[in-house]
């Protein structure tokens, strides 16, 4: 009696000298001894997992890129204000904005080291983070505050998430993306420390979270 077998990917070992017959991708087995083992559907299967995994590594990373991107902008445009209207301001800013040069050098280094593209959305990063920077920094010094927080807070999550994917996918990107944590931390204790909960508070911290968050879903698709 014939019986069918159907596989995705198959190796047939015949152990005596019965015929297989082919057909359509079924198989039909005549004779007894006949085993069938599945080979290459798991490699086929791991390969597919891991070129999705590292696909998503440098989604990440490009995405970090580019935040870095707009926070430079940020601290660039709300220096330049400061400079003029809150001198006390100026060193922490100074500070923060080193801070964010060295991140996005580290992220540009780790980039180019894996031949990843950067996102297609740095022009509107950086015009975003221009006009956010000015607007805050008109607002006056509590405008800052407020903009440095909820930048920070929503930044951190967002860190917290990636991390934990990359602690089991790819050590090396998580030691990048680890290594930035302690300076957002700071900079989100700055922001927390010197805000203060006027009127201005609500609306500049939600309409600036909910930039955040869409500038960063917008750059995983870009």
């Amino acid at each position: 009696m014939t019986k069918f077998a159907k596989f995705t990917t198959v190796k047939i070992e015949v152990t005596d000298d019965k015929k297989v017959n082919e057909k359509s991708g079924e198989y039909a087995l005549n004779g007894e001894n006949v085993n069938i083992a599945c080979v290459g559907e798991q490699k086929t299967d791991y390969a597919r997992n891991y070129r999705h995994k590292q696909k998503e590594v440098g989604r990440i990373i490009r995405v970090d890129h580019a935040g870095e991107h707009g926070a430079i902008k940020i601290y660039q445009a709300q220096l330049f204000f400061a400079r003029y209207f809150y001198q006390d301001l100026v060193p922490q800013l100074k500070e923060m904005l080193e801070h964010e040069k060295n991140h996005h050098q580290i992220f540009s280094a780790f980039l180019k080291s894996r031949q990843i593209r950067t996102c297609y959305a740095l022009p509107i990063w950086a015009i975003g983070g221009y006009l956010l920077g000015i607007v805050t920094a008109m607002l006056g010094k509590n405008a800052i505050s407020i903009c440095t927080y909820a930048i920070e807070s929503t930044v951190l999550r967002h860190l917290d998430w990636q991390l934990g994917f990359l602690k089991k996918v790819d050590s090396s990107a998580y030691r990048v993306v680890e290594s930035i944590k302690m300076d957002e931390e700071e900079h989100r204790y700055f922001g927390e420390q010197t805000l203060k909960r006027t009127w201005l508070y609500y609306p500049i911290f939600y309409i600036v979270r909910l930039s955040t968050r869409f500038a960063i879903w917008l750059s995983t698709k870009l």
